[in-house]
């Protein structure tokens, strides 16, 4: 297969564009940059259609259904989970794989679950990288490949690590309607947070000012504890908090999903996306961003 960088259109290619997706659209749209995404159903069309955005047909799933475009974009914004099982991204390499033009740059939102466990310490980008779960296991594997992408294309690859993500419509407010228990404050691990929109608005200046090959944490740089968290959630929505328990009670009662949760603290340095990408957090921490959500 050839790959041409003869021909770049000065638009935008959304892959996996939801709701973070949709918001980083309505920016770059404002910037009189058309946008298209990908999407693999009729319904999914018509929603982006209905946002201005320019449908483009294909699921990552299967490799045929993967048309190149003609002309490549300026900035490909890679936002697709990848599959829910395994320790690889088969995804991502579908999509590179059927890839026969070059991007100017490609943004991927990555997860802070690449480090692990730092037993609550405050850690920046340079921190060792040591995935406890599946789940962040298959976000490293994703950022390796696209490393080695990097170095085979020359396409800049800007990789944002990106943690609880925030927002109207994101809220747990069922999981506390539901009385499920939480630590107890002295041993509930420390989660990092970031609004909906600081996330779109990162991911926006990223695709302008990031450096080639390099990891920013997207993060508000306010962490508080699960616990804390939870309870700001009640409290907003005028519910009985949920009862805090002991991480050993904890082990006994909660699903391995939560406790994979709970098994890891650190804390996000988010100096470099302030410094470097210039980005001007509208909702620094959540007494700002909570209230926003309702």
């Amino acid at each position: 297969m050839t790959i041409s960088r003869e021909t770049r259109a000065a638009s935008v290619m959304i892959v996996g564009c939801g709701d973070i997706g949709r918001r980083v659209a309505r920016l770059e749209q404002a910037d009189d940059r058309p946008v298209a995404a990908l999407t693999r159903s009729a319904a999914g069309a018509d929603v982006l259609a209905a946002c201005g955005i320019e449908p483009v047909r294909g699921d990552l799933d299967s490799p045929a259904s993967l048309v190149p475009p003609a002309c490549a974009p300026a900035t490909l914004y890679y936002f697709a989970p990848p599959p829910p099982h395994g320790t690889e991204d088969p995804r991502l390499q579908c999509w590179l794989r059927a890839q026969t033009v070059l991007p100017a740059r490609l943004v991927y939102i990555s997860t802070s679950g690449v480090y692990g466990d730092a037993g609550g310490a405050w850690i920046d980008e340079d921190w060792p990288v040591a995935p406890k779960t599946a789940r962040g296991q298959r976000r490293l594997a994703a950022e390796t490949i696209l490393r080695r992408w990097q170095a085979d294309t020359g396409v800049p690859v800007i990789l944002l690590r990106v943690p609880g993500i925030y927002g109207p419509g994101r809220l747990p407010a069922e999981r506390v309607r539901q009385g499920i228990p939480v630590l107890l404050p002295e041993e509930s691990p420390y989660s990092n947070r970031i609004h909906a929109d600081d996330l779109a608005a990162a991911c926006f200046a990223a695709a302008r000012q990031g450096q080639p090959g390099r990891v920013y944490h997207i993060s508000d740089g306010q962490p508080t504890t699960m616990t804390d968290y939870f309870w700001r959630i009640a409290d907003l929505h005028g519910l009985p908090r949920p009862p805090a328990i002991t991480l050993a009670e904890a082990r006994r009662v909660l699903s391995p999903a939560m406790l994979s949760f709970l098994e890891e603290s650190k804390r996000l340095d988010n100096r470099r996306m302030c410094e470097e990408l210039g980005v001007q957090l509208r909702y620094p921490d959540l007494a700002a961003g909570l209230p926003a959500c309702l």
